[in-house]
């Protein structure tokens, strides 16, 4: 019998990656249960850095790179204005609504069956060839991806990009309102 031990790589890229686990899920914990919002996004944005971690830990630097430009440096900062121009001690004290439920709770319950379907059947819903075997015979990472982003999963990359403009354009009109009603 041969046993394999585990080289001084390996061990550091499983230190590495149960530190960056429970980095993440401290700080997403953390950005669930804080009560004021700046210090929610502040953890929000270590859960994020996290996540880049890890993408880095399994050598998509780019995927990782996008991580923290997109989402730590974009998005943050936009959910950061939109938390300091809203007026957070005056919405707190305001009546919450519950009205809506058993909206969401018919939603979650339908999520929930959603993603017991994906779990079950995704390789047959989404076809069984990976990723790695699509990038094979390609140089690595930063041009392999971007020439999957730029050709089979086109229609993807652009819903997501498209997402990403409404909801900056929702943040300011709702950033406007506010300053035109202070005013």
């Amino acid at each position: 019998m041969v046993s394999r031990g585990i080289s001084g790589k390996e061990s550091m890229e499983i230190f590495l990656f149960y530190s960056l686990a429970t980095t993440l899920l401290t700080f997403a914990v953390l950005t669930v249960t804080a009560r004021n919002p700046v210090r929610s996004a502040v953890y929000l944005v270590s859960t994020l850095l996290a996540v880049a971690g890890l993408f880095f830990l399994l050598q998509a630097e780019f995927v990782g790179a996008a991580q923290i430009l997109v989402y730590v440096g974009g998005i943050m900062v936009l959910f950061l204005f939109v938390i300091l121009l809203v007026n957070v001690e005056r919405a707190e004290k305001e009546r919450t609504s519950s009205r809506q439920w058993k909206t969401g709770l018919a939603l979650g319950i339908v999520l929930v069956i959603e993603l017991g379907y994906l779990l079950s059947r995704g390789s047959s819903i989404f076809g069984e060839t990976p990723v790695r075997e699509l990038i094979e015979g390609r140089s690595q990472n930063t041009e392999s991806v971007g020439e999957l982003l730029y050709t089979q999963y086109m229609l993807p990359f652009e819903i997501a990009s498209v997402l990403l403009l409404v909801a900056i354009v929702g943040a300011v009109v709702l950033a406007k309102k506010k300053m035109q009603n202070r005013a």
